[in-house]
């Protein structure tokens, strides 16, 4: 077993922490970055690596990349990117602001390649977060014990894997085998799609109605030939996007002041309704497609896929069937008030990502003696007065600093400001041993 002594350890090389390493990079303070480490428990960078499909779009413009509403001349834009693949000229003319993702997820690792300062750790997945803290109790950084057995000590942590997904407890009785969740879509599909019955095509059902959800169900028709998806959804149809330019300024990071200022009713009352700008909708042309395929379908008198809207799933479970087993679904239709059997092979979750913090995040305030997790406007967790460790949290804090937190539209300025607050508290004494000590303090880590 290895310890490693870093300053600063941002745990996932997602966008978020690919634009902080860019910021700590460009801040003109090279120690921060020096002193810098991000682990990826995967052994490459990839933007939404299970639906990493060939025909889907980002939803943001490529001017909201990891860097350019910051300082729109950083050598890391993703136009520049572009332009150092030879690919910038095709890319204009296609006159769109909306990427393909599989170009996203390009970029991303281009990026993490062009880090001169900042390390990048492939296949290093933190098992947990413990704090390391003084005799008197004040937090001095953290120590994150990895699944390869070794150890890595910092002062400041940076967690930013995104949230945990979110099974729905009706599906959570059903073999894991039967379950797929949009995060785990095209590490699985293939094995799922040998659920079938013998000399059958696969029977899937879609829980869910926004873009993940839609992009499986689109998805199966390839991956699954033959099948006929079926789709349950909660609201009476499917639905875009809202997108006007009015509604779009409240995702411009300088909101996020105005936002953080509110009290927390009208923040709830906020996120309410920008609720259709970002959950439980579609891209406007992605609607079109689906439409468009199951027209199609109905007049080639091909197999018509199915989305029912107005339906709830209220319970789930393996039955007997020739060949093996199947899933039975009970679907309340919601506009008749009765119950039917809706039987399957697999189901794939579009369900979205549980709202609380990560599980990793809860742990952690659990160890360090936290009823609650809160951070201030620079995303920097309390941990107390005495604290010379600092914990940030990125994408998961909508509560306080709204809606666009968790997308790409404020990475390049969020950034900017964790990199600020952490080169200020940077100062003589400064260790990647857990942070500066008071005199006679011993360090204790937590088990």
């Amino acid at each position: 077993m290895t310890v490693h002594e870093v300053d600063v350890l941002m745990i996932g090389a997602g966008p978020a922490n690919l634009a902080l390493a860019v910021a700590l990079e460009e801040c003109g303070r090279s120690g921060a970055a020096r002193g810098a480490m991000i682990l990826e428990q995967h052994e490459d960078v990839k933007w939404q690596r299970n639906l990493m499909l060939p025909w889907a779009r980002s939803q943001v413009s490529y001017v909201k990349d990891l860097v350019t509403l910051r300082n729109p001349r950083s050598r890391f834009s993703f136009l520049n990117f572009m332009h150092e693949r030879g690919e910038l000229d095709e890319f204009v003319n296609l006159g769109t602001f909306n990427p393909f993702r599989w170009q996203v997820s390009a970029y991303l690792q281009w990026v993490a390649d062009s880090l001169e300062q900042v390390r990048v750790r492939y296949n290093a997945r933190a098992e947990r977060i413990l704090p390391i803290h003084s005799e008197s109790g004040a937090v001095l950084g953290f120590t994150v014990p990895l699944s390869d057995g070794d150890t890595v000590l910092c002062r400041d942590l940076v967690v930013g894997g995104g949230r945990d997904a979110h099974v729905p407890e009706v599906f959570r009785g059903l073999p894991a085998e039967r379950v797929v969740h949009s995060t785990e879509y095209s590490t699985r599909v293939d094995a799922t799609a040998k659920l079938a019955r013998p000399g059958k095509p696969l029977r899937p059902v879609v829980v869910g109605g926004a873009q993940s959800a839609a992009e499986m169900f689109m998805a199966l028709h390839q991956h699954a030939p033959g099948s006929s998806p079926t789709m349950l959804i909660r609201s009476i149809a499917l639905k875009d996007y809202q997108t006007s330019k009015f509604v779009n300024e409240l995702f411009y990071p300088s909101f996020v002041d105005e936002f953080y200022a509110m009290t927390d009713e009208v923040r709830a009352k906020v996120l309410g309704e920008m609720h259709l700008t970002n959950y439980a909708g579609l891209a406007a042309p992605f609607l079109e497609e689906l439409y468009t395929m199951i027209y199609r379908q109905k007049m080639l008198g091909e197999p018509v896929s199915t989305i029912r809207g107005l339906t709830e799933v209220v319970g789930a479970r393996t039955e007997p069937a020739a060949g093996g087993e199947e899933v039975v679904l009970d679907v309340r239709d919601l506009k008749r008030g009765g119950v039917e059997h809706v039987r399957c092979d697999a189901v794939f979750l579009g369900t979205g990502f549980d709202q609380r913090m990560p599980s990793m995040v809860r742990e952690l305030a659990e160890a360090i003696g936290l009823d609650e997790v809160t951070v201030n406007r620079q995303y920097r967790a309390d941990l107390g007065e005495d604290a010379h460790g600092a914990l940030y949290l990125q994408g998961v804090n909508e509560a306080t600093h709204g809606i666009s937190d968790s997308l790409i539209s404020v990475l390049a300025q969020r950034s900017a400001e964790i990199a600020g607050d952490i080169v200020e508290r940077r100062g003589p004494g400064t260790g990647p041993d857990g942070g500066r000590r008071k005199s006679g303090d011993s360090v204790v880590v937590a088990a």
